[in-house]
């Protein structure tokens, strides 16, 4: 699969609401933009963390624990 598909790492802060692209249209990935407003496409889903952290949020969109990557784009 194409590395188009790696996560992304970002930087994840306690409390702040973060929206997760869920239709792979944004260009601002793996966050959304409402590119998926103008593609007629699933809406972002929102999330936020306990803590402070780094993460690798996924952008296949095929991962089983959204946003995070679980490999599912090696498969």
């Amino acid at each position: 699969m194409s590395d188009s598909y790696s996560p992304i790492k970002v930087d994840l802060e306690k409390d702040k609401r973060y929206a997760w692209c869920t239709c792979s249209h944004s260009t601002n990935q793996p966050f959304c933009d409402g590119s998926h407003r103008t593609h007629n496409a699933t809406p972002s889903m929102g999330f936020s963390v306990e803590e402070n952290k780094e993460a690798y949020l996924c952008t296949c969109k095929k991962t089983s624990n959204p946003p995070y990557c679980d490999g599912t784009h090696n498969a």
